[in-house]
């Protein structure tokens, strides 16, 4: 009698394990949430924080959001079967955030951060968005701010990690800190149920 078979796992199952396997700097929390819903069959999303000192305002912060997308009919779009989408937000100082040049900048240290980790890719897009605000009324106090917001999607050549790492030092960068950090911390995993 044969024995039966270990079915192997598919594409998507392994692109998951190694996506939740990379090692991140500890100065970076990183969790697996819900992925968005109707963006491809199959998906995988973390969510990243770099967290400000508690008791230090001038300390860095950013977030960040990584989704891997799957589509097994490769939509011409893609020009493949997977898609990757990510997004980071940082505050800033007023000054740097009226510099006319840091839209590019925050595009150059995603392109950078990919060659960087050799994270081959194609199809890029993206937007770079930096906001000025200044408050009025009841917010007066709350004096001028300032944030960039990079959103970008492209679609990836393997290893599937290599985005992950490249995603995570955009998220780093954005929020001041140096690149590179001999104390790593694995990702949590928060998962919820799909109905």
């Amino acid at each position: 009698m044969a024995e039966p078979r270990t079915p192997t796992p598919s594409a998507f199952a392994r692109a998951s394990a190694e996506v939740r396997g990379v090692r991140l700097r500890s100065d970076l929390a990183v969790e697996e949430i819900a992925a968005p819903e109707g963006l491809a069959p199959e998906s995988l999303a973390l969510a990243a924080d770099v967290r400000p000192v508690q008791g230090d305002p001038e300390s860095a912060s950013a977030t960040g959001r990584f989704v891997l997308l799957h589509d097994p009919d490769a939509p011409h779009a893609w020009g493949g079967p997977w898609r990757i989408v990510c997004f980071a937000q940082a505050p800033l100082d007023t000054d740097i955030g009226s510099d006319p040049l840091l839209a590019d900048v925050a595009w150059s240290w995603l392109v950078d951060a990919l060659a960087a980790h050799r994270a081959g890719y194609h199809s890029a897009s993206g937007t770079a968005t930096k906001i000025i605000s200044k408050g009025f009324g009841t917010l007066r106090d709350e004096g001028d701010g300032s944030q960039i917001e990079l959103r970008a999607s492209w679609s990836p050549h393997a290893p599937l990690g290599a985005h992950v790492e490249a995603w995570a030092e955009l998220v780093c960068m954005l929020a001041g800190l140096p690149p590179g950090s001999e104390e790593i911390a694995v990702i949590s995993t928060r998962r919820t149920m799909r109905g």
